[in-house]
C-alpha cells in the first residue's frame, strides 16, 4: 500500500510541476523557437551571408563587392542620428556619405545623450528589424515600404551628397527588381542581407572605432566627453552588448513570429501587393528558394577556397 501511494504521490507531483506557469512558458518558448523547415533554410543563408561578408571584408580586391552595402549602413548610421534629432527637436542641416566609408550628420540642438547613441544602436536596431522580416515574404515587403520612406527623408537631408543619391536609387532599383523575383523570395533573402550586414558593420564599427582603438571623432569619444563618468572603451562595450542582443532578438522574433511554410508564404504573398509570377506553384517558389541556397553554398566555397589560396 505504501508503494502505490509514493507512485499516486509522484504522479501528483509530475503534473503539478507540468501545470506550473513557469513549465507552461518554457514548454511553449522552446515550441515557438523551434525552427520549421524554411526557418532552417533562413537560418543556414543567414549563417551563410555571415561567413561570405567576414570574407569580403577583410579580402582584397573582391571586398569591393559588397562596398556599396556598407555605405547603406553607413546611411542608416546617420540617419538615425537624424530621427533621433527630430524626436528631440533638433534641426538637422544636412547628412553626408563619403567614399571612404565614413557619414556625417549636421545638426543644431536635440539631446547630445540621445542623439550620440542612436547611430549605432540605431542603425543596429534596423538591421535587427531587417533580420526578423527576412523570415518571411510579405513581412519582407513591408520592411520594403519602410525603408522607402526613410530613403526619402534622407534625400530631402542629403539632397546636395551626390553619393547618397547614387546608393539609394542604386538600393531601391535593386530592391524593386527582386520584389518581381520568385514571388517576393528574391526580395527576402535581400533584406535579410542588409539586415545581417547592417548588424555586422555596426559590431565591427563598434570594435574598430572605440574598443580596439581609440578614435577621437567617434561617436564613443564624443559621447564619453560629455558624460565624463566613463572612457569611450566603456561605451563601445556597452553598445557592442546593446547590437549583439539586437542580433540576437532579430533572429528569435523572425523564429517565433513567421512559422509559415514556403508555400504558404507563396500564398500569402499573391494576396498582398502581388506581382507577376505570384500567383505560380508552391512547388516553383520551392525550386527558387533551393536553387538560391545552392548558389550561396557553392559562391561561399569559391570564397573560402580563394581566401586560403591568398
Amino acid at each position: 500500500m505504501p508503494h502505490y501511494e509514493s507512485v499516486y504521490s509522484l504522479e501528483i507531483a509530475r503534473r503539478t510541476f507540468e501545470d506550473h506557469p513557469i513549465y507552461l512558458f518554457a514548454r511553449d518558448a522552446k515550441s515557438t523557437l523551434t525552427p520549421n523547415e524554411t526557418q532552417r533554410n533562413t537560418l543556414i543563408v543567414a549563417a551563410c551571408y555571415i561567413l561570405v561578408i567576414a570574407i569580403l571584408w577583410h579580402v582584397p580586391y573582391i571586398s569591393f563587392i559588397i562596398y556599396p552595402f556598407k555605405l547603406l549602413t553607413v546611411g542608416f548610421h546617420e540617419m538615425s542620428h537624424a530621427f533621433m534629432g527630430v524626436l528631440t527637436c533638433a534641426h538637422i542641416h544636412s547628412i553626408e556619405l563619403d567614399p571612404d566609408e565614413g557619414g556625417a550628420t549636421r545638426m543644431s540642438g536635440g539631446i547630445p545623450w540621445l542623439t550620440l547613441p542612436a547611430g549605432y544602436l540605431g542603425s543596429s536596431f534596423i538591421g535587427a528589424c531587417l533580420i526578423a522580416c527576412g523570415f518571411n515574404t510579405n513581412a519582407s515587403k513591408v520592411a520594403s515600404l519602410v525603408l522607402a520612406v526613410f530613403f526619402v527623408f534622407t534625400l530631402w537631408w542629403a539632397r546636395r551628397n551626390w553619393i547618397t543619391w547614387v546608393l539609394i536609387l542604386g538600393m531601391s532599383g535593386l530592391t524593386v527588381m527582386f520584389w518581381f523575383v520568385g514571388g517576393g523570395v528574391a526580395l527576402r533573402y535581400f533584406v535579410l542581407f542588409i539586415g545581417v550586414m547592417s548588424c555586422m558593420y555596426v559590431l565591427w564599427d563598434v570594435i574598430d572605432d572605440t574598443i580596439s582603438r581609440k578614435v577621437n571623432g567617434s561617436d564613443a569619444y564624443s559621447f564619453s566627453e560629455i558624460c565624463g563618468c566613463c572612457p569611450s572603451q566603456v561605451w563601445g562595450v556597452i553598445w557592442l552588448l546593446v547590437a549583439f542582443a539586437f542580433f540576437a532578438g532579430g533572429i528569435l522574433v523572425g523564429l517565433a513570429a513567421f512559422k509559415q511554410s514556403a508555400a504558404q508564404q507563396a500564398t500569402d504573398a499573391s494576396h498582398f501587393i502581388p506581382v507577376p509570377g505570384s500567383h505560380s506553384s508552391a512547388s516553383k517558389i520551392l525550386s527558387t528558394e533551393a536553387s538560391s541556397l545552392s548558389i550561396l553554398a557553392a559562391t561561399t566555397s569559391t570564397l573560402l577556397v580563394i581566401v586560403q589560396a591568398w
